[in-house]
Formats: C-alpha cells, sequence, structure tokens
C-alpha cells in the first residue's frame, strides 16, 4: 500500500509543477505550495522514514525551496525562466512523476495482516546444534548441522515496539541476500526494514492457560521462517505456541547468533531430480525431528525460556509450503505428531505406505490443474510441451512420479483426510512473498486473488483444522463449501474414486 504522506508528498510535488506552469504571474500560490511541500517533506521523512522511490518528489520539493529562499533573500531573484526552458522541465517533472508512482505502485509498504485471535503475540529465536549430525551442505569439514529457530507463542504484558518483520533486513539489503532471490535492486528494497510484525521479542507467556499445543512450520524452498510470520501470528493469537524453522542452505539467508551467515547451497536446478529431491527431503525431516527434540529440552528447562513448561506436548502438529508442506506431510510419521497440513508442495521419500493421521492439502488452483490432468491422463499437445519448456519424455518421468504421489493423496482423501484448491491462487499465494509487488501477479507467481484475501483464507482453514485436531473443537469449515469462502473447492472425492 502506499502511505499517507507519500502520496500527498507526490501530489504536492505535481501541483508545484503545475502552478509554475500555468500560474506564471501570481507567486502567491507558488509560495504557498513550496512551503506545504517541504513540511510535508520533513513530517514523512520523521514519520515514514526515506525511501528511494521518492527521490524525484524529493528533488522537486528541495528545487522550489531553493528558489523560494532565494526570492526571499535577494528580491531581484525571479521565477520566470524561457518558455522552451519552462516547457521542458514541467514535462521531465511530470515523467519522473508519472515514474514515481509506478515505482510506489510495483514495491508497495505493505503491512501484515492483523491476528485474528483475541491475545497477544510474543516471539523468541532459539539456535539449535545437532552434535551428532554432520553438515552435508557445509564446505568445512566437521560442521554440525544448526538451525535457527523463531517461535510465536500467547503473550502478555506487551512492552515497547513489535519486532521488526525482518529482524536481519540491515544485513540482507547490504549483503543483497533479498535482492539476488528476487532479482530486485537492494535500493529498491530498503523499506523492507521498515515493515513491522504483530509480536513483541521476549514478552511474557500469557497464563490464559498452563500450556499450549505445539506447531511446526516449514518455509518453501530458499525461502525464509519470516515469510510466514502472519500465519504464525494467527495461530498464536488463538493460542498456539509456533517454532518455524529455517532449513540451514535453503534459505536464501539465515543469520546466526554469532553473524555468521548463510545462504543457498543446495542446487535449485536438481530440487526437481528425485534422488536429490529425496537426499534434501531426509534433511528437512531430520531437522524437525531434532527440533521437536529441543522442544522437549525446553519444556523440560534444560534450554531457558519463558516457554519453560508452557507446551503441551501432547497435541503436536506441523504444517509448511512448497518443499516445507513435503517435509510436513514426510515427518508427519513420526508418533509424536498428530495431525499436519501440506500447503501446495509436492511429496519426497514417497515410496513408503501412504500416511494414516488426520492431514490436509491446500492447493493452488495451478497445482490441483496438474494433479487433475494426471489423474485424467491428459496427453499434451506439442504445442503445449514448448510453452511450457519441457519434452514428452520430460513430462512421461515427472507424470510417474505424480502417480505414486497421488496414491498418498487417495490414501490420506479415503481415510478421513482433505484435499482443498483455493480458486484464483498460485503458488506464492501461501506467504508474504505475495505483498512484496503486485508485478508477481503479471509473472503468474501470483494469481487473480488478493493476497489479504489469500492469507485469510488460508489461515482460517489452517486454524479451524488444528482447533479440531488438537483442541477438540471447531472444524466446520472442514464439512464442505462454505459460503463465506466461495473460493474454497472441497475436490476430496476427487481422490476417493467417488467423484468421476
Amino acid at each position: 500500500m502506499m502511505r499517507l504522506f507519500e502520496i500527498l508528498l507526490l501530489l504536492s510535488s505535481a501541483n508545484l509543477l503545475a502552478i509554475k506552469m500555468f500560474c506564471k504571474n501570481n507567486r502567491k500560490p507558488l509560495f504557498i505550495a513550496s512551503v506545504t511541500g517541504t513540511l510535508l517533506l520533513v513530517i514523512h521523512l520523521v514519520v515514514e522514514g526515506y525511501r528511494i522511490q521518492l527521490l524525484f518528489p524529493y528533488c522537486i520539493t528541495l528545487a522550489f525551496l531553493v528558489v523560494l529562499l532565494l526570492t526571499l533573500f535577494h528580491k531581484t531573484a525571479a521565477w520566470t525562466m524561457p518558455r522552451f526552458l519552462s516547457a521542458t522541465l514541467f514535462t521531465a517533472g511530470a515523467a519522473s512523476l508519472l515514474l514515481t508512482g509506478a515505482l510506489m505502485y510495483v514495491f508497495p509498504v505493505f503491512q501484515l495482516p492483523e491476528p485474528t485471535g483475541s491475545l497477544k503475540v510474543g516471539t523468541q529465536t532459539f539456535h539449535f546444534v545437532d552434535e551428532g549430525r554432520n553438515e552435508i551442505f557445509s564446505e568445512a569439514p566437521g560442521d554440525k548441522r544448526e538451525l535457527m529457530v523463531q517461535v510465536w507463542y500467547p503473550a502478555q504484558n506487551t512492552k515497547g515496539k513489535p519486532k521488526p518483520f525482518i529482524p536481519d533486513a540491515d544485513k540482507f539489503l547490504k549483503e543483497e541476500y533479498m535482492s539476488k532471490t528476487f532479482r530486485i535492486p537492494s535500493i529498491f528494497m530498503d523499506y523492507m526494514k521498515d515493515i513491522s510484525s504483530h509480536s513483541y521479542e521476549n514478552a511474557e507467556v500469557s497464563g490464559s492457560s498452563a500450556s499450549y499445543p505445539l506447531i511446526i512450520l516449514n518455509h518453501g524452498y530458499s525461502s525464509s521462517k519470516t515469510y510466514y510470520t502472519s500465519q504464525a501470528e494467527d495461530l498464536a493469537s488463538h493460542g498456539y505456541v509456533v517454532a518455524s524453522i529455517d532449513h540451514t542452505y535453503s534459505t536464501f539467508a539465515t543469520v546466526f547468533p554469532d553473524s555468521r551467515t548463510t545462504t543457498m547451497k543446495t542446487d535449485e536446478d536438481l530440487i526437481g531430480e528425485r534422488q536429490y529431491r529425496d537426499k534434501v527431503g531426509k534433511v528437512w525431516t531430520d531437522d524437525i525431528t531434532f527440533t521437536l527434540d529441543q522442544f522437549e529440552r525446553v519444556n523440560s528447562g534444560n534450554i531457558p525460556s519463558a516457554l519453560n513448561g508452557k507446551l503441551d506436548l501432547d497435541r503436536i502438529g506441523v504444517f509448511g509450503h512448497s518443499f516445507g508442506g513435503a517435509a510436513s506431510y514426510d515427518v508427519a510419521y513420526d508418533p509424536r505428531i498428530t495431525a499436519g497440513i501440506d500447503l501446495d508442495g509436492s511429496l519426497y521419500l514417497y515410496d513408503k505406505e501412504p500416511l494414516s493421521k488426520p492431514f490436509m492439502f491446500i492447493f493452488s488452483e495451478m497445482a490441483f490443474s496438474l494433479y487433475n490432468k494426471v489423474k485424467e491422463n491428459y496427453v499434451y499437445t506439442n504445442e503445449e510441451l514448448e510453452a511450457m519448456g519441457s519434452t514428452r519424455e520430460q513430462v512421461d518421468k515427472d507424470t510417474k512420479g505424480v502417480k505414486l504421489q497421488l496414491e498418498h493423496l487417495e490414501h490420506v482423501a479415503k481415510n478421513g483426510g482433505q484435499i482443498l484448491y483455493i480458486e484464483g491462487t498460485e503458488h506464492y499465494n501461501f506467504g508474504e512473498l505475495q505483498f512484496l509487488s503486485p508485478l508477481f501477479q503479471h509473472v503468474k507467481l501470483t494469481g487473480k486473488i488478493s493476497p489479504a484475501r489469500a492469507t485469510f483464507i488460508v489461515n482460517a482453514y489452517t486454524l479451524d483444522f488444528f482447533d479440531k485436531y488438537l483442541k477438540n473443537k471447531g472444524g466446520s469449515l472442514l464439512d464442505g463449501p462454505s459460503d463465506e469462502y466461495p473460493e474454497v473447492k472441497f475436490v476430496t472425492s476427487r481422490f476417493t474414486g467417488e467423484q468421476p
């Protein structure tokens, strides 16, 4: 969204140009507009902060301020200039403001959705080292697997300001970790450091319950634990402890307490190959089971935390997006886990008996369409293959893997699980990345649905699912289509053979 004083400053700059161009013989309107513009600039910088996207309004406002001061202190100074030069500057200024408006639209300073629960949200970050597991993606021999895990929990008596959405944003921007991931110059992403979360660091745990169910959250491949903050905060506001894992070397950047930073080391080009996918997946699954071990230590007091004794480890859920959704399905075989959700993720390590416990798949419309084509034995035309950038051999190879995954989906569907898709969504409509830029919709990373609406729907169904299986309440949204959420399509029967 565009911030108030950014908009006013942009309009003020346009007004200055218009007055200069069309009110040439009247200095008073220009004087008033210049003073107003300067005040707006100061307020904007103090309240909202500098953004490179507004460089041209800054320059225009300051230029008119300089002329104003010259006029005040040098009575002989004039506002007039040759007509050709005036028209040229007006055209250049107008074009620069149009560009500014476009940049403000393309790179909006967004706000994370407000948690819908009644409880405040606290957050704490843990650094876990698995001394029993060597780091296979590190170049240094003897390195052990290290994880950064951020936890969101119900809180009370919160003080100070909420934690930034991306705590290490300055480092990420300076080292261009984020810009390399999104292929966007860091200079256009500096506003990310100004975006706030709704959670308070190391806040007091809420006393509304003696203990809270634990949910493990897993990010998408090459993403980050922070890009699912609104989902974690929403669950925490409803009485859950949510632990989001940075799966080291599979994130765009992970910062450790001593400022060491790791980036992507797993191969994005190979992740579609089954053998490599299974190798990376095994590491992620082990990350989650190790994290569960650590939270047993947190709960017992062996790791100091405000959460000591506050975790109900008889009620554990797991969910994740994309590769994190696959990890959530794979780790759900662990007997400690009660139920899980896969958000638009295909599976790995699927050469085993399907899972037999409460599980829900929520797909994007695009992903469901692909699964549906495999079920229908759809044959792609040569033109379609060319448009996809694929070959018939590659599609046939991929189809074999998808059919094995379908066996798991069908088993889950036949054993009380749910399979849904959200109309108008694409793969990036399941986390905070969808808020970064409306351009994502034009390149099919996100669908036609608005980011706020997509987040609201995903959060509602995630909460209802975990309420049903971890708290023995709710679950009404899982009963079938809802007038409140017409975008959600129930296709469970499509995978049970009950529907052609």
